[in-house]
């Protein structure tokens, strides 16, 4: 098998937590009696980490750095509280991970959420199926920035080249050809077929059991 390993990005890719991350954003806005949006807004403010979509759902006459970071905490602590409440594994992702797993495939996560609550979800989702969870640790390691991605195919003893990075965003096409790793896009998350074919995305897939077909 030419692929060894999988890196997934979580959000709009193993899950569906538009409404969780939305309702978190909307009670901050709420209790400062700004503008709230509804959840195809919030589509196209996720992928960049949480602290990123906090400026995009602030308005632009509250925008400051002070008032972002001041909101960043506050969407943290709400968010945090209620993580998995509606977050739920998109279909045939659970039957997905177990064959892999079954076949001895190295399984990771990289998201830009942070990372206490990258693994929170991942392993309340997904119990003891992952071999590494990496969230937001410093901005400067954000995605499109490939170091984590390295470093879990350098812990793997695996070449680039043998692992398949499967994301919804061109941030996460971004980072596989960053890391010289194998791009594939998924359309049941945030981001069009089109959009991750203009990104560099060398596969695109409509469900998750299509995976199986590449490997």
């Amino acid at each position: 098998m030419k692929f060894k390993g999988i890196i997934f990005d979580l959000d709009g890719t193993l899950v569906n937590s538009l409404e969780d991350i939305s309702d978190a954003m909307n009670t901050v806005l709420t209790d400062l009696n700004y503008p709230t949006h509804n959840y195809d807004t919030y589509q196209y403010f996720i992928g960049n980490g949480l602290r990123k979509l906090v400026a995009r759902a602030l308005p632009s006459s509250n925008n400051t750095e002070d008032e972002v970071e001041v909101c960043f905490e506050n969407m943290l602590k709400t968010y945090d509280t209620n993580c998995v409440q509606k977050t739920k594994p998109y279909k045939e992702i659970a039957e997905l991970i177990h064959d892999l797993d079954s076949k001895g495939i190295k399984l990771a996560v990289f998201s830009n959420k942070a990372d206490e609550l990258t693994k929170k979800v991942t392993e309340a989702l997904f119990p003891n199926l992952f071999d590494a969870i990496a969230g937001l640790t410093t901005e400067e390691l954000k995605k499109p920035n490939p170091f984590k991605a390295i470093e879990i195919s350098k812990n793997w003893n695996l070449k680039p080249e043998e692992i398949l990075f499967i994301g919804d965003s061109d941030v996460d096409i971004e980072t596989a050809l960053n890391a010289e790793m194998f791009p594939v896009g998924v359309t049941w998350g945030y981001r069009t077929e089109e959009e991750l074919k203009a990104s560099g995305a060398k596969v695109v897939i409509n469900t998750p059991l299509e995976l199986l077909e590449i490997l």
